[in-house]
């Protein structure tokens, strides 16, 4: 962030000024260290989502179904919603706008090294993250990412019908759902199971025996939300279908996602 320098004071000041300030470290020790590391970044603001779509790979036709339901859903709970394909736009001054960013089934490398950099620093300040569906597909040579995300892709079968077990029926995402959730949707695969993730809080898990093609051993966690490295990240792998965006149990779902990654009050969405 760039901070308007403070007028020098006259020589005789200055030495007054550096011998107080050396008295203060005396007493402070390294304390302020932390605290001028975390000024320099430029906290997320509260009350507005970036939504981000590039695709570098497969482009999912459900995505211009999927910004405006984010659109709606933000119209509808009173925050601002902005979509945007150009990269150009993760810049620390622009990422400081806003209080989530939503990965929007994006797919390949999708930001180059300023803006991984920008992005990093985003979330080290708190910002927020989601990533939708093939979020997972994106960015396998960005290791931050793929801690953020929580897991990469691996495969899929066709789309069909399965059954999720709910894990989690205090969060946002999830708490409007019961015991199990049956939908149809395209069910990722993971090169890892997030679950194996310190950080990692799973929401819900596929019922593999519910449907053909999972790869998993029976342990599929295919939604889950963690604190990473200063922010907070939501992942479902939900949202292939067009359909999806109809549904009013995954709009909540989605909702429940982004308002935790904003850090929006969670109340009222118990079961």
């Amino acid at each position: 962030m760039h901070r308007n320098r403070p007028e020098l004071p006259a020589p005789t000041q200055r030495r007054a000024v550096v011998k107080a300030a050396a008295g203060a470290l005396l007493l402070t020790g390294a304390a302020s260290a932390p605290a001028r590391a975390t000024s320099a970044r430029r906290r997320p603001r509260a009350g507005r989502v970036l939504v981000f779509s590039k695709t570098a790979g497969f482009r999912h036709d459900s995505i211009p179904d999927g910004i405006a339901t984010i659109k709606d859903l933000g119209a509808q709970s009173g925050f601002a919603v902005d979509a945007t394909e150009d990269a150009a736009a993760f810049t620390p001054g622009n990422l400081a706008r806003y209080a989530a960013v939503v990965f929007l089934s994006t797919t390949g490398d999708v930001l180059d090294t300023g803006g991984q950099t920008a992005f990093e620093g985003y979330i080290a300040a708190g910002g927020g993250y989601a990533g939708v569906h093939a979020a997972a597909d994106t960015e396998y040579d960005w290791p931050f990412y793929g801690g953020l995300c929580g897991a990469w892709f691996q495969s899929h079968p066709a789309i069909q019908q399965a059954t999720m077990k709910v894990e989690d029926h205090a969060h946002p995402a999830t708490g409007h759902l019961g015991d199990t959730w049956v939908r149809t949707d395209e069910w990722y695969n993971y090169r890892t199971n997030p679950r194996d993730t310190a950080t990692v809080h799973v929401l819900a898990a596929l019922d593999e025996s519910s449907y053909a093609g999972g790869t998993m051993n029976g342990d599929h966690p295919i939604s889950w939300y963690q604190k990473y490295k200063g922010g907070r990240a939501f992942y479902t792998g939900l949202g292939h279908t067009k359909e999806s965006y109809a549904e009013p149990a995954f709009r909540q779902h989605l909702l429940g996602g982004i308002t935790y990654t904003m850090g929006l009050p969670t109340t009222g969405h118990g079961r």
